[in-house]
């Protein structure tokens, strides 16, 4: 099962939800919930010993579009799931037009300019 990070001042921001909270809002079994968590569809956040999920992550009844394949990108260029996911949260230059970080990116739909700042981590 997917690990993740220990609350960090990128995360000061974030509003947290327990897994039985997503569960509820996608309107699924937290078996389910697990299982988008361990195909990236969705991320973690160690809040305590307790792994919880970005609420912006949940977009009307479905995880937001375009993170998974994001993630994939990230693993494949060698990055741990814990660095993905300070990644994502973290300003990031190459996409001041888009939104500050590459997650403030993927909530505006600038899925293609995430992917490319993903990739520039592979060189």
């Amino acid at each position: 099962m997917w690990q993740c990070c220990y609350v960090l001042d990128v995360f000061a921001a974030v509003e947290l939800l327990t897994l039985s909270e997503v569960s509820d809002r996608l309107g699924i079994s937290v078996g389910k919930v697990r299982r988008l968590i361990e195909e990236f569809d969705l991320i973690t956040i160690k809040d305590g010993k307790e792994p919880k999920v970005p609420a912006e992550l949940i977009q009307g009844t479905e995880p937001l579009a375009g993170l998974r394949g994001t993630i994939i990108l990230l693993r494949d260029s060698g990055l741990e799931l814990e660095e993905i996911t300070e990644w994502l949260y973290t300003p990031n230059e190459n996409l001041d037009q888009h939104g500050s970080t590459p997650m403030a990116a993927l909530l505006a739909g600038h899925k293609s300019p995430v992917r490319r700042a993903a990739q520039m981590l592979a060189i």
